[in-house]
């Protein structure tokens, strides 16, 4: 019970200004990726979830029957370029995956789903801006790729 305390604490924090330096763009803690673009508004997506950190929306090249995508909105590159006092952001965004993933019941009957995270180019990170794959609605293959 203390430690959610410390938990709600830190995630309602604002970023510090090491953070904000390390967003691109000068557009703002989202930067000028097409994700930053989606979290301002300026391009449309189908949202699933959206809080003061976090937005989930469909991805536009679904590689499954449900494939959204949830990114923070403060940006980070990718996982490489996570500082450790990103720890929270990025704890966050994996219990938000999780609660995207139940709301979209990818959960019921042990069906399951897949979160994936890749990282640089030859791990296949087409935006440089975390975010978290969540892949459901059939059996996934094994191994992906």
């Amino acid at each position: 019970m203390h430690r959610v305390r410390i938990l709600t604490r830190q995630i309602r924090s604002v970023p510090s200004a090491a953070a904000a330096r390390r967003c691109s763009g000068g557009v703002g803690p989202e930067g000028s990726t097409i994700f930053g673009k989606i979290i301002r508004g300026e391009i449309p997506c189908k949202k699933r979830y959206e809080d003061d950190r976090y937005l989930a929306f469909d991805d536009v090249n679904p590689q499954a029957p449900c494939h959204v995508l949830v990114i923070p909105k403060r940006r980070v590159a990718g996982i490489s370029a996570a500082q450790d006092s990103d720890e929270s952001l990025m704890g966050g965004l994996l219990l938000t995956a999780r609660k995207v993933a139940r709301e979209l019941r990818l959960d019921d009957k042990d069906a399951g789903y897949r979160l994936v995270i890749n990282d640089g180019r030859d791990g296949g990170q087409t935006v440089p801006h975390i975010h978290v794959h969540i892949l459901g609605g059939r059996k996934l293959a094994w191994p992906p790729g």
